[in-house]
């Protein structure tokens, strides 16, 4: 078995965490976006409304996987809250989004 360095382990870990932060909290503030409109208002104003909380989720998943205490735990924080948010913006892409 070879041994890793530990600063090569820290790295990897960091690197794991700003690619959550990038990838996932992007991915998880477009799915905001898109669930929004599955909720019962008027069309335009569930856009706005979805742009809107797409920076709150955004900056709250940046934050988040940085907060907890392991890299695994940031990305399968991240595959929960993306769980509602797919089933959402499923049932909007399923009825033919917001055209």
């Amino acid at each position: 078995m070879i041994a890793i360095p530990s600063t090569v382990r820290r790295s990897g870990a960091l690197l794991s965490r700003i690619l959550a932060a990038l990838f996932g909290g992007y991915a998880l503030a477009a799915l905001t976006s898109v669930a929004t409109l599955a909720l019962p208002m008027d069309e335009v104003q569930g856009v706005l409304t979805g742009m809107l909380l797409s920076f709150v989720v955004y900056t709250c998943a940046v934050v988040w996987v940085f907060a907890v205490r392991s890299a695994t735990r940031a990305w399968v924080g991240l595959l929960v809250a993306a769980v509602p948010l797919v089933l959402m913006a499923w049932s909007v892409w399923s009825q033919g989004g917001a055209a």
